[in-house]
Parts: C-alpha cells; structure tokens; sequence
C-alpha cells in the first residue's frame, strides 16, 4: 500500500484538493464519495487529518470505515 505523509494527508481536505481523505489507526482512507463529508467537513471534523484520537466522541465505532476505500498508510 502506498505511503502518505501528515502534510500530503493534509492537502486532501476537499478544499485544498477535491479528495477528501482521512486517516484512522495508521491507515488513510478515501472518504470522497460519502455525502457527509462534503466539502471534507462533518460535524466538527475536518478531513485531511488523523482522526483516530476523535473517535471515542463519535456516535459510532470503527466500523464506519469499512465502507471505505483503504487507500494508503500515513508515515
């Protein structure tokens, strides 16, 4: 899998580029297709960032992004 880094993650934020791309536990995904990140925002999170230390606000799990696409692994 292809490796990305924290500031080539950052410019996937569907601003900076049309991508919107997070990351959670190491591995970045391609969240570019879900309706609720438009414009690479949902809720108070901003894509083009490491969410694994926001989850445990989130009312769901995991889970959620086995839905998306495994795109890359953040160094």
């Amino acid at each position: 899998m292809k490796t990305y880094t924290r500031q080539q993650l950052a410019l996937r934020n569907g601003q900076d580029k049309p991508e919107i791309w997070v990351a959670y536990k190491g591995t970045i995904y391609d969240l570019t297709t879900s309706r609720l990140w438009k414009k690479g925002m949902h809720y108070e999170h901003w894509a083009g960032q490491d969410l694994t230390d926001e989850l445990v606000d989130a009312p769901h799990t995991e889970k959620v992004f086995e839905k998306f696409l495994a795109i890359g692994q953040l160094t």
